[in-house]
Parts: C-alpha cells; sequence; structure tokens
C-alpha cells in the first residue's frame, strides 16, 4: 500500500468509504458535500500514505485526516457565510442559498427531522474540540479510546470533553424548549 498499490488503495476505500461519508456528512449535513470532502479525504489518504507511521491504527490515521478536513472545510465554510449577507445585498442569493443546510443525517426517521435539525443545530455551536468528541462517540459510535487516538489526546481528555459537551447541549436544549413553552 505505501508504494500505492491500486488494489490495495481500492480496497481500503471500499472499506472505509461509508465510514468516512458518514462523519463528513456529521459536520456538514449535506449529501453532496460530505461524498466531495469524503474523495478529497482519499486523495489525501493516498498521496500521504508513504508518511503513515504506524503509531496508530490505520483506521484511525484516516479518521484524523477526515475530522481534519471536516474542521477546515467548516471553517472555509464560515469565512464565506460571513459574506453571503453582503453578497445578498447585491442580488447574489446563490451564495446565501449554498450555505443553508437542512438536511438529515443517514438513518434518521422523517418523524424525528425537527428534533434532529435542532439537537445538530446546537452541536454546531459546541466549542469545536467538543463538538468533534461528541460526533466521533455519539453519532459514529467511537470509544473514548479510539476518539482519544483520533484526536492525538488523552482518554481523560476525552472524558472531559464528552462531558462538558452533554452538559452545553443540556443547556443550551433547556434554553431552547423554555424559549418555545413562553
Amino acid at each position: 500500500m505505501k508504494k500505492h498499490n491500486e488494489d490495495a488503495f481500492k480496497t481500503l476505500v471500499t472499506y472505509y468509504q461509508n465510514k468516512v461519508y458518514n462523519l463528513c456528512y456529521s459536520y456538514l449535513r449535506s449529501r453532496s458535500e460530505a461524498e466531495d470532502l469524503a474523495q478529497e479525504v482519499f486523495i489525501e489518504v493516498y498521496q500521504s500514505i508513504g508518511n503513515f507511521r504506524e503509531r496508530s491504527g490505520l483506521g484511525t490515521w484516516i479518521y484524523r485526516i477526515t475530522v481534519n478536513k471536516s474542521l477546515e472545510y467548516i471553517r472555509r465554510l464560515n469565512r464565506n457565510k460571513r459574506w453571503a449577507f453582503v453578497y445578498s445585498l447585491f442580488g447574489k442569493e446563490e451564495y446565501v442559498a449554498r450555505y443553508h443546510r437542512d438536511e438529515m443525517h443517514p438513518g434518521v426517521k422523517l418523524e424525528n427531522k425537527e428534533r434532529v435539525t435542532l439537537l445538530f443545530s446546537k452541536i454546531d455551536e459546541l466549542p469545536e474540540k467538543q463538538r468533534t468528541v461528541f460526533l466521533l462517540h455519539k453519532v459514529e459510535g467511537q470509544s473514548y479510546a479510539e476518539a482519544a487516538k483520533i484526536m492525538e489526546t488523552t482518554v481523560s481528555s476525552v472524558e472531559s470533553l464528552m462531558h462538558r459537551a452533554k452538559m452545553n447541549l443540556r443547556k443550551s436544549l433547556r434554553e431552547y424548549y423554555k424559549s418555545e413553552k413562553d
């Protein structure tokens, strides 16, 4: 694989493509953008496989690339989003429409759409590290140990981040539902 063996790479893509896509989708909630970003992840994997030091598992390394690419994409998106309002003033609505997210994560039933949309909007408000831990553990099913490897931190740090993420989500959801009653 380190010598760009195409058959080995095809096997790797086949094995990890759904996992990478789902993690990208958890961050972006846009099917087309998640597909594009997943392709970018695999291009990065292919181009940098020679740099893989085998200190962690291959899956952990691929998840780390996926998380980093997703966060980079969101940062780039947020920079562009700041200009969307200005562009809309000049009749460039396509810029505004591009940054609207309303798709559902695969596997979520239609009747839960409103609650899940709210939850993901509140997840988006979490600090970056808390959001990453929450998505890796709760959405992607990674253990704390796996999340720690992906994030290159300790298990206790992941546990702490998860605790804070849950507390922040509880608080923001409680405030939302309280304001909805008023």
